[in-house]
């Protein structure tokens, strides 16, 4: 039997642990937080939309962009539905979205939990790892158990700096392999500290750039803290020297530092590798995007021509948002006080162009605790795709965040997490590789 170490607890850990129990092998996780499966709390605002029945190889990004489809094939949202039905998740659908019925994300890091412990998996909680020794046969693991006697007493500990206290107990550990589903440095949970890229590169391996993503974008502009908490369709395009990077269409949310909402979100991850790079990176906003300018010029001209005698600052009232209705009227630099029947054309394209090519320079990033996910991480050139074993050391194998793969945003992610942490346990667990040697050593004799 093999005995297997899962570094980290969350929708991957748990996944790679189950895979790789229910293949034969011994198996313990270690987690860094009080409790496993923290970070699926948060998921979907806490009813985990753990899947989506739209998948396509573009929801998800990696620098080796074949990668991410190789592994999502070999356990995709089919065998996700069937799996935690299995669990006890009922699903429910919203548009291709999948959630459990109860809409509660506790109800899925529960099942998990549940199967875990059906299965005799081993779940070391408040322990970190410190080290991967690989060994002839095998590997050395160093741990660190954070013993709160409050929890040993079954008194619910809520100090913030709980983590920092209690008695430190260091354990050497061995084992056949190593999953490694330490998570990334996105979400404001504990334990999301990015320590697994440590552990990553002290195997050799590594490591993309790691930048938030999913994430919300500051903008240099002032007149943001004026518009604070509009919410407008739209689309949102984004640039970095001239150069188109991606876009998207939906409610786009203007904040009193820039701009948020999910459109944002599926772009954000462009926008902080330009910034990396140190690129200018601008967004163009439109905000009447389901039509073309030609268009958008008529639609202006039959608004005047219905009630010309309105002056330019009302405009737009019933149209917009009035702050943002205000501000575009600000921007243009017309007469606010004058009748609309004496707008020009050229006034009209001016106007146009505002609510179709609203620029916006964009300066940062919201920080890792405000992101849902990080773009980066493991270089997957490094990874086989059919088993996520490393191609530099035997018996060890990644999964989830951990990797340089970002899903966009309805359940892409936590459709990675169950893809690679199911190859990666069912790959771990199993005795084929053994096999193959006994056979060889028999033919040799």
């Amino acid at each position: 039997m093999k005995n297997i170490i899962v570094i980290g607890g969350g929708a991957s850990g748990m996944m790679a642990a189950i895979a790789a129990s229910a293949n034969g092998a011994k198996v313990t996780i270690i987690e860094q937080n009080p409790f496993p499966g923290k970070k699926i709390l948060s998921t979907g605002n806490g009813r985990c939309n753990y899947t989506n029945f739209v998948q396509d190889p573009s929801c998800y990004r990696s620098d080796d962009p074949q990668f991410p489809w190789q592994v999502i094939r070999q356990f995709d949202e089919q065998k996700t539905v069937g799996f935690l039905k299995d669990l006890g998740i009922c699903p429910k659908e919203r548009n291709g979205y999948l959630y459990p019925n109860s809409d509660q994300a506790q109800a899925v890091a529960d099942a998990l939990v549940m199967e875990c412990e059906r299965l005799s998996i081993r779940m070391e909680n408040n322990t970190s790892c410190l080290e991967i020794l690989p060994l002839k046969q095998g590997f050395r693991i160093k741990t660190e158990t954070i013993e709160h006697e409050e929890l040993k007493k079954g008194i619910r500990e809520k100090k913030k700096n709980m983590k920092n206290s209690g008695r430190r107990i260091q354990k050497i550990r061995a084992c056949d392999a190593v999953i490694l589903a330490a998570g990334s440095k996105a979400s404001n949970i504990s334990g999301s500290d990015g320590s697994g890229y440590d552990l990553a590169k002290s195997l050799g391996h590594s490591i993309i750039p790691v930048l938030p993503a999913l994430v919300q974008l500051h903008c240099a502009e002032a007149f943001y803290k004026e518009i604070a908490g509009i919410r407008v369709q739209g689309r949102v395009t984004l640039y970095a020297k001239g150069q188109k990077l991606a876009e998207d269409t939906g409610e786009i949310q203007l904040t009193n530092y820039g701009i948020s909402g999910i459109p944002v979100f599926q772009v954000s991850r462009f926008a902080a590798k330009a910034i990396y790079e140190k690129k200018p990176v601008k967004a163009v906003l439109n905000f009447m995007p389901d039509i073309s300018e030609n268009t958008c010029f008529a639609f202006l001209k039959e608004r005047i021509s219905t009630r010309p005698e309105k002056t330019l600052n009302t405009f737009f009232v019933g149209l917009f948002p009035k702050k943002l209705g205000d501000l575009l009227l600000c921007l243009s630099r017309l007469d606010l006080t004058g009748a609309v029947r004496k707008l020009s054309d050229e006034d009209i394209r001016k106007l146009v162009h505002l609510i179709q090519h609203f620029e916006t320079t964009i300066t940062k990033t919201n920080a890792y605790e405000q992101a849902q996910i990080c773009c980066g991480g493991v270089d997957t050139r490094e990874v086989d795709p059919e088993t996520m074993e490393s191609r530099y050391v035997p018996e060890i194998y990644f999964a989830g965040e951990l990797l340089d793969v970002d899903g966009i945003c309805g359940g892409y992610n936590l459709q990675w997490a169950w893809s690679s942490g199911y190859v990666a346990g069912r790959s771990a667990g199993s005795t084929e590789k053994e096999n193959k040697k006994i056979r060889c050593l028999e033919s040799i004799s």
